[in-house]
Parts: C-alpha cells; sequence; structure tokens
C-alpha cells in the first residue's frame, strides 16, 4: 500500500521525497481552466522514478452535463488529459462524476457517461484507466449517494473504468464510512485509488473542504479502516502544512 498527497505541479519529485510520500497526484494544467496541458518538463523522471503517479483532471469537467457547451469540452479534455497523463506515466487519470441541473433528467447524465467510454473505445480507449471519483454534494450528482452510483456502473463498468473513493468527499454527501469499502466494491468490484481526507464539516453536509487526518469531524481510526479494507494506493488531498504529519501517521497505523 503506498502513501502519498497531492503536490504541485512543479517539481513533484521533490515534493515527494521532502513529504517522504510513495505516491503523488498534480494537475497537468490549470484546474479552472480548459487548456490543454503541456510535455511535462520532469516526464522522463517521473517515468523512471519509483513514485506512483496520478494525475487529476481540471475541475471545469462535467461528463454528464446535457449542456453542449460543457459536454463536448470535457469529452475532449478528459482524451487529453489520459494522453498527457500516459506520458508521465501516470497509473490513471482521475475524473469527477459530474451532475446535470435541477430539472434535468440523471439519466441523461448517466447515458453521457457512457457515450464517453463507447466513443473513446471506438477510438482505441483512453491512454491510462479514467477513475470516476465520488463526490460531496449535489442532488443531481451521478456520484454522489451510491444507489446512483450503482445506476452509473450499470452504464459504464463494461468499459474498465475504475474508481477513486474519497473519503471526505463520501462522509459529506451522507455515506456512512464503517464497512464502505464493502459497499462500494459491491457496486464497482474496485476501488483504484482513495483520497484520505478528513473533514471540516459535519456529516451529510453536502460541503467538501477537507481538513489533515487530526483535526477534522471524521475519526481518525475510521479513515485508517478505510486505508486497510480498500488496499490500494493512498492520496493525502490535506492542508499542505500538515501533509508530513498525515503520512507519518498513516505509516504508523495503516496495514502495510
Amino acid at each position: 500500500m503506498r502513501i502519498g498527497a497531492h503536490v504541485g505541479a512543479e517539481d513533484p519529485l521533490s515534493t515527494a521525497q521532502r513529504l517522504g510520500a510513495e505516491v503523488v497526484q498534480f494537475f497537468l494544467s490549470d484546474p479552472q481552466s480548459w487548456a490543454a496541458p503541456v510535455p511535462h518538463p520532469q516526464g522522463e523522471q517521473l517515468r523512471e522514478a519509483d513514485v506512483e503517479v496520478f494525475v487529476h483532471s481540471p475541475y471545469v469537467i462535467n461528463v454528464a452535463s446535457l449542456n453542449n457547451r460543457i459536454r463536448i469540452p470535457s469529452r475532449k479534455s478528459v482524451a487529453q488529459q489520459a494522453k498527457a497523463a500516459a506520458a508521465i506515466g501516470a497509473s490513471g487519470l482521475v475524473v469527477h462524476g459530474g451532475h446535470v441541473t435541477k430539472g434535468e433528467d440523471p439519466e441523461a447524465g448517466l447515458a453521457n457517461w457512457r457515450k464517453l467510454f463507447e466513443r473513446q473505445a471506438e477510438a482505441g480507449g483512453f491512454a491510462v484507466p479514467i477513475l470516476i471519483e465520488n463526490t460531496a454534494g449535489g442532488d443531481n450528482a451521478m456520484a454522489r449517494r451510491f444507489d446512483m452510483l450503482a445506476r452509473l456502473w450499470d452504464a459504464v463498468g463494461e468499459f474498465g473504468a475504475g474508481f477513486c473513493l474519497d473519503t471526505c468527499h463520501a462522509f459529506a454527501a451522507g455515506e456512512e464510512l464503517p464497512g464502505i469499502v464493502e459497499r462500494v466494491k459491491g457496486i464497482t468490484g474496485r476501488i483504484d485509488l482513495v483520497h484520505l481526507n478528513n473533514s471540516r464539516d459535519a456529516f451529510n453536509s453536502a460541503r467538501d473542504r477537507h481538513a489533515n487526518i487530526g483535526s477534522g469531524t471524521i475519526e481518525p481510526e475510521l479513515l485508517v479502516a478505510v486505508c486497510d479494507a480498500a488496499g490500494a494506493p493512498i492520496v493525502l488531498e490535506t492542508p499542505g502544512d500538515g501533509q508530513a504529519a498525515d503520512i507519518e501517521f498513516l505509516r504508523a497505523n495503516v496495514k502495510r
């Protein structure tokens, strides 16, 4: 089980060394922009390093959207990001589940996710696995509540979609953490990555505000139990000044 953190893209390997991280995640382009990623200057070093790499896609992506001005560039961006992630040897590309807007049919959003995979399959597939991440809020979200997640997996599971479990998102969405790994795997059959985050807000708050392991509203023992059960790489997306301590805590408490 590798443990690491979300870091800046400028020099991820130096940051990994400073934190003692065995895995890193970062953006390859502005997370609030549609700009295409450019080749990373440390591409060769990242491919050769004994550090596992994941790429997080930009926040603007919403594959489920019924708005053509959002959905079409989202599809294009996922393919571009996956190609750039492959170029640095990444193990996967994390993509939020997205949503439809109030009054729109969620089934149409699920269908849009399926179309993403169908169209890319015709082009030979994605360059790296696409890891769909659960989200914290939104009544019309594709991956907030697990009943909807099951419907999403019915649409995309056959294409080899991966899953990223975010503990803060699940807690904020109203999903109990005890037994969550078993419930997720019962739906998806897999957990490829864990975003191990505490929450600044209460259970079922629908608020996505991360906290360090020892300073949030989730008991640290529950977070450790999720890591143990998942057996997947762990990426901390916690506040940066506490990440080294978070990694040290996990190393001392999770089963390795």
